[in-house]
């Protein structure tokens, strides 16, 4: 018998609107002077600040609607959500449907917008293989029938992301995956062995990658090509360096208004807050992810049933792991990738697609148990 249903996770809820409501303050300051610019494309100071905004509301709008659709409904809709996921990753790379920017096809051109799917997908992913080691509990010490069908269908979605080409997407999707079967009490020896292989995988996607190799080669010496490969990495964090303890003030960022720092306010936003914010800026962000992650496994460990304990372990986990990709980028401890800062980076996909997974871990904790 299941539990009554209560009020939602505040803390959790709280803390997420925090977050969204420095990345709204901080895209806007960050993305002003250039989508001002009156030779510019946009000629409009709030152009990403609104564009951000318009993906807040709707994301609200979904988080709202899934704190209040049973999490467990979602069982119905497991196989309609793995076609659909297939779908849309194979139709990302047809020419004339997907969108290549800056080399990458990932983004689906709508007409008045655009869409990633991988976003999307990893929701769909993450509940399919809750839903399937949910009912295989105890089938999960057993690797062929426990763990195997899922890494396959996770790990062939990994591929198509990786052929967009989204490395960092495809290994947090991966990652957050392993976090599951660890979850869900996977043996350690499979685990040790997931992940020797999951490393390998990843060191030769960069070894064979031309572009990645360099990225690869300027994060263990970025001086040695400063205005190449090691542009984003040395910019980034003379951008934190110099933004001190208390940082240079809202708004008042050189490095971010004068444009030597590359994907202000999407990528390296979080190299922004360090300069106008400082250290006590960044430490903000870091402590409300932390807060973020702590109650998302608490509702997860308190849960009543596998698969919404399982469901969402893996949601806050792909946020966690997104959010420590993007700050190591962005502190230069992990090679450049293209992966933005939950609820704070500009990207309207990501955005309405983060909150709609907080929206079902909070429709889950009105289900869970305190004890």
């Amino acid at each position: 018998m299941r539990a009554r249903k209560k009020a939602f996770d505040f803390v959790m809820f709280l803390t997420v609107l925090v977050l969204l409501s420095i990345g709204l303050v901080m895209v806007f300051s960050a993305s002003a002077y250039f989508a001002g610019d009156p030779e510019g494309p946009f000629k409009d100071p709030f152009h990403f600040f609104k564009r951000q905004l318009f993906g807040a509301l709707l994301g609200i709008a979904a988080m709202f609607f899934m704190i209040n659709y049973d999490y467990w409904r979602l069982k119905r809709w497991v196989g309609p959500m793995l076609i659909t996921s297939f779908v849309l990753l194979i139709l990302v790379l047809i020419p004339g449907i997907g969108m290549e920017l800056l080399g990458s096809r990932r983004w689906i051109n709508l007409g008045f917008t655009s869409f990633q799917p991988s976003e999307l997908v990893k929701i769909f992913i993450i509940t399919f293989v809750a839903y399937g080691l949910s009912r295989r509990r105890e089938q999960i010490k057993y690797f062929g029938r426990g763990l195997l069908p899922f890494l396959a269908i996770a790990g062939a979605a990994g591929l198509l992301i990786l052929a967009q080409p989204d490395l960092g997407t495809a290994a947090t999707l991966l990652g957050t995956v392993f976090i599951m079967f660890f979850a869900a009490g996977a043996r350690g020896a499979h685990l040790t062995g997931l992940a020797g292989a999951g490393f390998a995988l990843v060191a030769a996607a960069i070894y064979f990658e031309p572009y990645r190799m360099r990225r690869f080669m300027a994060f263990m010496d970025p001086e040695a090509d400063p205005t190449g490969a090691g542009w984003n990495i040395l910019n980034a964090l003379m951008s934190l360096a110099s933004g001190g303890f208390l940082g240079a003030g809202l708004g008042q960022g050189r490095h971010s208004k004068f444009l030597f720092l590359p994907e202000r306010h999407t990528d390296f936003i979080f190299a922004s807050i360090g300069e106008e914010l400082g250290f006590i800026g960044g430490f903000l962000v870091i402590t409300l992810f932390i807060i973020l992650v702590w109650r998302g496994f608490k509702i997860a460990i308190t849960c009543p049933d596998a698969f919404g304990s399982l469901l969402a372990a893996g949601l806050v986990s792909g946020i966690a792991l997104q959010a420590l990709v993007n700050i190591g980028v962005v502190t230069g401890t992990l090679p450049v990738t293209g992966i933005t800062l939950p609820f704070v980076s500009f990207g309207s996909t990501s955005l309405i697609f983060s909150l709609m997974g907080v929206g079902i871990i909070l429709n889950i904790s009105r289900y869970s148990n305190p004890r």
